[in-house]
C-alpha cells in the first residue's frame, strides 16, 4: 500500500480525534451539552451533521452496489429518501425543535414522548429506549461492516493484528476511532465531525463519476450507455422489470426519515427556529448532489467495469475498487477517508443517541435519580463504549450486506417512532395510551415481517419493504387506540 494513501488516511483519523478534543473542552460539562450540544448547532453544521448521520456507508456501498446490479431501478430507493427528507424537514424539524423545548426542554426523543404524554411516562420511556438501543445496535452493526469490507479490499494482508482477519481489523479500527472521539467530546464533536465528513462525501461522490465517465478508459455518457445498452437493456430503464411492489418498497424508504432518532435530535439542537428554512435548504441540497453522485457512480462503474475487463466479485466494493484504480495514492487515500467519514458519521450519531437513551431513559430513571450531570456524562461515555461493543459483535459476519442490516434498522425505526413523532406534533388527540400502541405494533410488525421473510417473498410475489406494513399498522394503532381511550390530562394545547 502507498505511502500516500496512510498519509491522507492519518490525516483524516488526527483532524476528527482533534475535534473531540476541542468539543470536549467546548461543550461536555452538562447532560443537555454532552448529548444536544447546548442547542447551539448553526444551520450548516445542523444540515450537514443530519445529511451525514443518515447517509451512512450506504450511501457509497449499499446505493452503488445496487445500482451496479440492477440499474436504474434501484435508484428510486434515492427518490423516495429525498422526498422523505424534505416532508421531515417541512413537517417535522420546526415542531420538534420548538415542542421539545416547550415540553419540559427534552432532550432525548424518549423524554420528550414521556414529556408530551405524562400520564403513560413511564411505559414510554422504556420502551422507546429499547426499541432505540436493539434496533441501533443493529443499525450501528452495518457501519461496522462497511469499515471492515473497505480493510478487507483495500488493505488486504497490509495490517496484521494477532492473527486477526482484514476484516476483523477493518472493525476494530473503525470502531476504536469513532469512540474515542464520541466518548470524548459527546454530541458536538458527534456533530462538527459530521460537518466535515459531510463536505468529504459529498466532494468524493462529485470526483469519482466524473472521473469514471471522462477518464481514462470512461468514454463519456454516448460509451457508457452503449455498453449498458449491450450488457442488458434493463439497467438503464427506470421501470422495465419492476413490479409496483417493488417500486413501492423502494420508494417508501422515505417513511422511515420520521422516525429516525439520529437524524430528528438534529433538529432538537438547531440554535432557534428561524434557523430551520435556512439549515433545511443547505441539507436537501447536500442529499440532492450526494445522491445523484452515488447513482452515477454505481451505473457508469457497472459499464467501466466492462468496458474495462474487471471483474467485481462483491458490487458493493465498486468505490473501493475505483479508488485504487484511477487515483494517485494521495487522492486515494481521500476517498477511502470519504467512505469512513460515511461510516463514521453515522456510527457515532447512533451510538450518541443510544447512549443518551441509556443514561437519561434507563440510569437516571430507574438507578440513580439523584444523578448529578457530571456523573451522567460519565455514565453515557460508557454506554457509548458498550453499544459500540455489542454492534461489533454483530457485525462479525464477514458476509453480512450493508444494504440489508440498513434497511431492516431504518424500517424499525420508521414505524416504531415516525406515525407516533408526527402524530404527536400535529393531532392534539395522541394520548399515552395509543403512543405506546403505535410503538409496539409498528417495531413487532417489522421483527415479524423479517422473521417470516415476507420483505423477500410475499404470498408468492416479491417482497414487500417491512416498513410499508410496519408504518401503516403503528398509524392505525395510535388512531384507534387514542380515539378509544381517554388519558386525563393529555389533551393538551399544542402550541405551534
Amino acid at each position: 500500500m502507498d505511502i500516500g494513501v496512510w498519509v491522507s488516511l492519518f490525516a483524516y483519523f488526527a483532524l476528527m480525534i482533534a475535534i473531540g478534543v476541542y468539543a470536549m473542552r467546548k461543550s461536555t460539562s452538562t447532560s443537555e451539552d454532552y448529548m444536544l450540544g447546548g442547542r447551539t448547532l448553526s444551520p450548516k453544521v445542523a444540515a450537514l451533521s443530519a445529511g451525514a448521520s443518515d447517509m451512512s456507508g450506504w450511501l457509497l456501498l449499499g446505493l452503488p452496489g445496487a445500482m451496479f446490479v440492477s440499474g436504474l431501478g434501484s435508484a428510486w430507493i434515492g427518490i423516495g429518501l429525498f422526498v422523505g427528507a424534505l416532508f421531515n424537514w417541512i413537517l417535522v424539524a420546526p415542531r420538534l425543535r420548538e415542542q421539545t423545548v416547550h415540553y419540559g426542554n427534552a432532550i432525548t426523543i424518549p423524554a420528550f414522548l414521556a414529556n408530551r404524554f405524562p400520564t403513560r411516562a413511564l411505559s414510554l420511556r422504556t420502551v422507546s429506549a429499547i426499541v432505540i438501543v436493539i434496533f441501533f445496535a443493529v443499525y450501528t452493526a452495518s457501519g461496522l461492516v462497511a469499515g471492515g469490507k473497505l480493510f478487507e479490499s483495500a488493505f488486504a494482508g497490509v495490517i496484521n493484528i494477532g492473527g486477526m482477519s482484514d476484516y476483523a481489523v477493518g472493525v476494530v479500527i473503525t470502531l476504536g476511532v469513532v469512540l474515542a472521539y464520541t466518548v470524548v467530546g459527546g454530541f458536538l464533536a458527534v456533530s462538527m465531525t459530521d460537518f466535515v465528513q459531510g463536505c468529504i462525501m459529498m466532494l468524493a461522490l462529485v470526483i469519482m463519476p466524473a472521473v469514471v465517465l471522462f477518464g481514462e478508459g470512461g468514454g463519456g455518457f454516448t460509451q457508457a450507455s452503449q455498453t449498458l445498452n449491450e450488457v442488458d437493456p434493463t439497467l438503464l430503464s427506470w421501470t422495465e422489470g419492476l413490479t409496483f411492489i417493488g417500486w413501492l418498497s423502494a420508494v417508501t424508504w422515505g417513511l422511515g426519515y420520521f422516525g429516525q432518532p439520529h437524524i430528528i435530535v438534529r433538529f432538537m439542537a438547531i440554535r432557534t427556529l428561524k434557523d430551520v428554512p435556512i439549515a433545511r435548504n443547505i441539507g436537501m441540497s447536500w442529499m440532492a448532489i450526494s445522491l445523484i453522485g452515488a447513482v452515477s457512480l454505481g451505473i457508469f462503474g457497472r459499464a467501466y467495469a466492462v468496458r474495462n475487463g474487471m471483474e467485481v466479485q462483491d458490487p458493493e466494493t465498486i468505490f473501493i475498487i475505483l479508488a485504487e484504480l484511477l487515483f494517485h495514492p494521495l487522492i486515494t487515500g481521500f476517498l477511502y477517508a470519504a467512505l469512513l467519514a460515511a461510516v463514521m458519521s453515522t456510527i457515532s450519531s447512533q451510538l450518541l443517541v443510544s447512549s443518551s437513551s441509556l443514561t437519561e431513559d434507563f440510569y437516571r430513571l430507574f438507578l440513580r435519580k439523584e444523578a448529578t450531570d457530571k456523573e451522567c456524562v460519565a455514565v453515557g461515555r460508557v454506554s457509548v463504549v458498550l453499544v459500540g461493543l455489542i454492534a461489533a459483535v454483530i457485525a462479525a459476519d464477514p458476509n453480512s450486506q450493508v444494504l440489508g442490516l440498513v434497511s431492516n434498522a431504518w424500517a424499525g425505526f420508521g414505524a416504531a417512532f415516525g406515525p407516533l413523532i408526527i402524530l404527536s406534533l400535529m393531532w392534539s388527540r395522541t394520548n399515552g395510551a395509543g403512543a405506546i400502541a403505535g410503538m409496539v405494533v409498528g417495531a413487532a410488525t417489522v421483527m415479524i415481517w423479517i422473521a417470516l421473510g415476507w420483505n423477500g417473498s410475499f404470498m408468492g410475489g416479491p417482497g414487500v419493504y417491512e416498513i410499508i406494513p410496519g408504518f401503516i399498522a403503528s398509524f392505525i394503532a395510535i388512531l384507534a387506540v387514542s380515539s378509544i381511550t381517554a388519558d386525563a390530562g393529555e389533551y393538551q394545547h399544542i402550541e405551534r
